[in-house]
């Protein structure tokens, strides 16, 4: 089944359009794991880079719900995968599999989407603990965007470096 990829508009309100690039760049990440295995999803780069597939999606798992779920909507939730808030651990994709990290990654989306579509507005704050700082809903949307792209970019290279699929 191929991953349905919105195209955010040319002409619009800001927060239509922040939800939009942020969904689109969420299927991004998920159209270039289609059609992959847990082992290739699994391997990695280059030494002495641990990157993965699976580590992107696990890791912007722990993304969504550190900022929307615990810095907009203030749950006292742990990381998806470290007990002790170290971001690194969702990177290493041992023993991981599409499944699970879907699963976490799906479920952790659809959380922020709805804390996003609750808020009165993009200048509602959040409390971010690891910063020590308050944040605007508009603040996070970008913030993930950025991070999504950024990932994105990895996410590229390394499905080119498993079977060669290029482009998005």
């Amino acid at each position: 089944m191929a991953t349905e990829r919105p195209q955010p508009p040319l002409v619009g309100e800001e927060r239509v359009m922040l939800r939009a690039f942020l969904d689109h760049h969420r299927a991004t990440l998920a159209m270039k794991c289609e059609g992959l295995s847990d082992e290739d999803l699994r391997r990695r780069s280059m030494p002495p880079s641990t990157l993965s597939l699976l580590g992107l999606v696990r890791h912007m798992a722990e993304v969504e719900r550190a900022w929307f779920r615990r810095t907009i909507a203030g749950e006292d939730v742990p990381l998806v995968w470290s007990p002790d808030e170290d971001y690194q651990v969702a990177y290493d994709p041992t023993g991981s599999t599409r499944s699970e990290a879907f699963t976490a990654w799906e479920a952790e989306v659809a959380h922020s989407r709805r804390i996003e579509a609750s808020a009165a507005s993009l200048d509602v704050t959040g409390h971010n603990a690891r910063w020590d700082v308050d944040v605007s809903l508009r603040h996070v949307m970008l913030h993930l965007i950025h991070e999504y792209a950024r990932h994105n970019g990895h996410a590229d290279l390394l499905r080119e470096g498993v079977d060669g699929t290029v482009g998005a």
